[in-house]
């Protein structure tokens, strides 16, 4: 299957489409806010993202700055050919629970070291996502992670149809 044409950018924006395979980790300065139950569970400045070709960036933040107690390890683990082996948290607040919602790599692959003792959340079962003040849209489909804000373009791996991209 071919992949979409990608959508057009305007000045400031990037193209899912200009992401490499295998991905790119990158640290940057952006402040990253997580609410989930009606608290902020994170509020840092100290942010890693991944980039891959068809996805929205994948926001990794320090274990360390999230409110502790919020996580728990979750059930389960995964494998990913450029990152490892990753194993899951749950987020608990105020006795609401969202089950393996954030993963992390405890000993990332050669390449990816920058990834250790960091998390990434998957924004859709959060209360609100934001970067930089802007509100986050989930990446489509339930599997992805990313993080859509106005500054990236798709279209996004997780839309029916792209299981081919």
């Amino acid at each position: 299957m071919r992949p979409p044409s990608p959508d057009p950018t305007d000045p400031g924006q990037e193209s899912v489409w200009d992401y490499p395979r295998p991905p790119r980790l990158e640290h940057v300065d952006r402040r990253i806010v997580v609410e989930f139950a009606g608290e902020v569970i994170v509020d840092t400045r100290d942010v890693v993202r991944v980039l891959e070709t068809s996805h929205p960036p994948v926001y990794y933040l320090p274990i360390d700055a999230l409110v502790p107690g919020v996580l728990r390890r979750g059930e389960g683990a995964s494998f990913c050919e450029f990152k490892g082996r990753a194993a899951y948290f749950d987020v608990t607040v105020n006795g609401r629970v969202a089950p393996r919602v954030g993963w992390t790599y405890p000993e990332p692959s050669r390449g990816f070291e920058d990834l250790a003792g960091r998390v990434a959340l998957y924004p859709a079962p959060m209360d609100r996502c934001t970067v930089d003040g802007e509100l986050v849209t989930p990446q489509p489909g339930t599997f992805y992670g990313g993080w859509v804000t106005s500054e990236i373009r798709g279209p996004f791996k997780g839309v029916p149809g792209s299981a081919g991209w």
